[in-house]
């Protein structure tokens, strides 16, 4: 079983996921024009729009969601490091895009973008080594 703090981190992560990703399932031109919902529209700010591609990435956020608020319920070290293998599979090139990529924006929202974004490698990369809970046998003589 894991430990109650890897939990609680999947699931944060899981939610956060859903909320990035039910939003350009549900509106792409939306996400495209004002996401993160403060500053400047970052999407719009990097690419034209492209609906394909931004619902595309809404259904991708929504699945890996899943994967993790499931990891998250089930408890067990396996599922929870698939799961963090699994968000590191997007995380990781999607931060190293915007990493190469993040010239044009204004100090701050360069700040936000690469911030926000690396939390969303380091989180999952730390959890991958945090040792599962010993299940006791309590198997009497």
């Amino acid at each position: 079983m894991q430990r109650t703090v890897t939990r609680v981190l999947l699931a944060l992560l899981g939610l956060l996921t859903a909320v990035s990703g039910l939003w350009p399932t549900l509106s792409p031109m939306g996400f495209y024009q004002d996401f993160p919902g403060f500053r400047h529209g970052w999407v719009s700010m990097d690419s034209v729009f492209d609906e394909h591609l931004i619902r595309d990435y809404g259904a991708l956020s929504l699945a890996l969601a899943a994967t993790l608020i499931g990891a998250a319920v089930i408890g067990t070290t396996a599922v929870a490091r698939l799961a963090c293998i699994a968000t590191l599979l997007f995380t990781a090139p999607h931060f190293a895009y915007h990493l190469a990529h993040a010239g044009h924006y204004e100090p701050l929202d360069r700040a936000l973008i690469l911030g926000s974004l690396a939390l969303t490698v380091l989180v999952p990369l730390v959890l991958l080594f945090v040792p599962g809970r010993k299940v006791s046998s309590s198997v009497t003589p």
